[in-house]
């Protein structure tokens, strides 16, 4: 039990430790890099919306991985739905799961069992952390684009 904890826990913390990570980078790097592109301040947006768009999308993928790392070994949990008898969730299982969870859409057709559901709750605060420092970085690009305007 203990060791069980220990593993999803640790997988949890560099899950979060790696969303943070990738998230923070890239708001950097779309900062500095759009102030110097030489075109228009609406397209600058538009790049700086598909650039934290894909950053989204990575960070659903961390989480993606980290529960098909876990699924495998029942100790863990699992995901559950309307699967047929004996099936194992896949990678657009996972991915999709992560999504929902992510953007806190929730739960309905797959259901995180054992410490998954720990994991699951986790994600969705994150993601409700990253979505808003989000929101917070594009306010602040069209603030400063719209002054240059």
């Amino acid at each position: 039990m203990i060791i069980t904890a220990s593993v999803a826990l640790t997988g949890l913390l560099l899950a979060i430790v790696s969303a943070i990570w990738i998230h923070y980078e890239s708001l950097r790097y779309l900062s500095v890099r759009l102030s110097n592109v030489p075109i228009k301040p609406p397209l600058r947006l538009v790049l700086g919306v598909f650039g934290v768009f894909v950053a989204h999308v990575l960070e659903m993928l961390v989480f993606a991985v980290l529960y098909l790392s876990l699924i495998p070994f029942e100790r863990f949990g699992g995901l559950q739905g309307n699967f047929p008898v004996n099936f194992v969730p896949n990678f657009a299982d996972a991915f999709y799961f992560s999504c929902i969870t992510y953007t806190s859409l929730g739960f309905g057709d797959i259901v995180p069992t054992g410490w998954i559901r720990l994991i699951a709750g986790l994600e969705a605060l994150l993601g409700l952390v990253l979505i808003t420092w989000t929101a917070s970085f594009l306010y602040l690009e069209m603030t400063r684009y719209w002054q240059e305007h």
